[in-house]
C-alpha cells in the first residue's frame, strides 16, 4: 500500500518513505564521481586534477535548481496540506519553468566565462585547458541538471520517491556506461567523461517530465499556471539555506584547493578530491533522508498537526545519531580499500589521501544533525534559520577553520577543518532547534 504524506509514520514507515530517496541520493553521488574514477585511472592525475577544481563551478550552479526544488517543495507540500491541490499543481508548474529559464541563463554565462573563472581558481597551463574542456562541455546540459535536482524533491512530494530513484538509477547506469565506451574503449580523455555526465544528466532531467506531464492520477502535474512572483520568491528564500550550501561548499573547496596547493601541492588537491568522492556518498544518506522527510514535515505543518511533527522530529534525530555512528567506523575501517580505488597506482599519493582520509572521517558523526537541522526548518518554512545554520557550517566556521588550523597543525589542520566546523555549526543547531519549538511545536 502505498505510503501517503497525511500517514501517522512509525520508524518502519517512515523509513521505508524516505528509503527510495537516500538510495538515490547514494546513486547519484555514485555516479557523480564515476568520471573521477575513470580518469584518475585511465587518463591521469593531472585531469583528474583538473576535474576536482572545476567540480566546485558546476555543483555551484547546480545548486539553483536544488534551492528551487528545496524551497518550492516546501510550499507545494504545505499548500496540499491545506487540502489546495490545484493550486499545488500551478505552483509547482511554475517553479519547474523558473528553474528551466535560470538554467539557460546561468548555462549560457558560464560556458562563455569558462576560462577566465577557471584561471581565476588556479588552473593554469594543461590543468587549464583540461577545466575549460570539462566545463563548458558540463554546462552545456545544465538546463538538465537543474530539472533533475528540482525533480528529487517533487517527486517525492507526489509520492513517489520510489520513481526518484528509479530515474536516478537510470541517469546513473548511462554514465557509468558512457564512461566505460567513452574513455576506456574510444579513448577520449576528459572529453569522454564530460559527455557521458551530461548525458546522465539528460536522462536525469527529462524522464521525469514525462510522469509530471502524463494522464491519470498524480498528486502534483504540470498544468496552466500563472506569475506567482511571490510564490518563486518565497522557494528562493526558503530553499535558500540549501543554495547557500551548495554555494559555500563550492567555495570553500576551492579555498581548499588554494591551501593544499601550497601546502601539499597537486598531490594535495588529488588528494582532497578522493576524499570529497568518499564524503559525496557518505553524507548523501544524510541528505537522502532530508529530502525524503522533509515533505512530511512540510504536509503536518501546513495541516496544523504538531504530534506528528514532534514525532518525526525525534525519530530523525534517532536515525541520525545511529546513522553517524555507523558511517564514522565503516569510514575508518575501509579507508584503505576506498581510497585504494582511485590512486592506488601512487604510493606517496595513496599514503597522504589515507591519512587525510581517517582524521576527516570524525565529521561523519556530526554533519548528518547539522543537515537535518537546516532540512527541518526549510520544511517548516523559516528559511532565515536554515539559511543561518547552512552559511556558518559550511563557509563562516569552515573557512575560518581551513585558514587558521594549518598554521597550527600542518596538513592535518586542513583534515581537521571540517570537523571544527561541524562541531560548531552543532552548537548553533541546537540553539536554534530549542529557541523556536514553541512556535512550531515540535517539543
Amino acid at each position: 500500500m502505498r505510503i501517503q504524506l497525511s500517514d501517522h509514520f512509525t520508524y518502519r514507515k517512515l523509513i521505508r518513505f524516505v528509503l527510495p530517496s537516500v538510495v538515490m541520493m547514494v546513486c547519484t553521488s555514485l555516479y557523480s564521481i564515476v568520471d573521477g574514477l575513470f580518469v584518475s585511472n585511465f587518463v591521469g592525475k593531472t585531469p583528474f586534477a583538473a576535474i576536482n577544481l572545476t567540480m566546485p563551478l558546476l555543483m555551484g550552479l547546480g545548486s539553483i535548481g536544488f534551492m528551487i526544488g528545496t524551497g518550492g517543495s516546501a510550499i507545494v507540500s504545505k499548500t496540499l496540506g491545506e487540502g489546495k491541490e490545484d493550486r499545488a499543481s500551478q505552483y509547482f508548474t511554475l517553479l519547474v519553468a523558473a528553474a528551466a529559464v535560470l538554467s539557460l541563463v546561468f548555462g549560457i554565462t558560464g560556458f562563455i566565462f569558462a576560462r577566465p573563472i577557471m584561471a581565476a581558481m588556479g588552473a593554469r597551463g594543461e590543468m587549464l585547458e583540461y577545466c575549460v574542456i570539462y566545463a563548458r562541455i558540463s554546462l552545456c546540459s545544465m538546463p538538465a541538471f537543474f530539472l533533475q535536482n528540482v525533480f528529487q524533491n517533487f517527486l517525492v512530494v507526489a509520492e513517489r520517491p520510489e520513481l526518484s530513484l528509479k530515474v536516478s538509477i537510470m541517469a546513473g547506469l548511462t554514465n557509468v556506461v558512457l564512461d566505460f565506451v567513452f574513455i576506456v574503449i574510444f579513448k577520449w580523455g576528459i572529453v569522454g567523461a564530460a559527455v557521458a555526465t551530461a548525458m546522465g544528466e539528460v536522462v536525469g532531467g527529462v524522464a521525469p517530465i514525462l510522469y509530471f506531464a502524463g494522464k491519470g492520477n498524480r498528486l502534483i502535474r504540470f498544468t496552466k499556471t500563472r506569475l506567482y512572483g511571490n510564490v518563486i520568491l518565497k522557494a528562493c528564500a526558503n530553499g535558500s539555506s540549501e543554495l547557500m550550501t551548495n554555494v559555500s561548499m563550492s567555495l570553500v573547496n576551492m579555498l581548499y584547493n588554494f591551501r593544499l596547493m601550497a601546502v601539499a601541492g597537486e598531490n594535495g588537491i588529488a588528494a582532497y578530491g578522493v576524499i570529497m568522492y568518499v564524503n559525496f556518498v557518505f553524507s548523501s544518506m544524510y541528505i537522502g533522508y532530508s529530502i525524503g522527510a522533509a515533505p512530511i514535515v512540510s504536509y503536518h505543518y501546513g495541516a496544523g498537526n504538531r504530534t506528528e511533527l514532534k514525532n518525526l522530529l525525534k525519530k530523525s534525530l534517532g536515525l541520525i545519531g545511529l546513522t553517524g555512528i555507523v558511517l564514522t567506523a565503516l569510514a575508518e575501517i575501509t579507508s584503505g580499500p576506498l581510497v585504494e580505488i582511485f590512486v592506488g597506482y601512487d604510493r606517496e599519493l595513496f599514503e597522504m589521501t589515507c591519512h587525510g582520509f581517517r582524521i576527516y572521517a570524525l565529521f561523519f558523526i556530526i554533519c548528518g544533525f547539522n543537515i537535518w537541522s537546516s532540512a527541518f526548518f526549510t520544511a517548516l518554512g523559516n528559511g532565515v534559520v536554515s539559511a543561518t545554520i547552512s552559511f556558518l557550517r559550511t563557509l563562516v566556521f569552515q573557512s575560518g577553520a581551513v585558514m587558521l588550523l594549518p598554521i597550527f597543525l600542518g596538513l592535518d589542520g586542513v583534515w581537521l577543518a571540517v570537523v571544527a566546523a561541524e562541531i560548531m555549526a552543532l552548537c548553533v543547531s541546537a540553539i536554534f532547534c530549542v529557541a523556536q519549538r514553541k512556535k512550531y511545536g515540535y517539543l
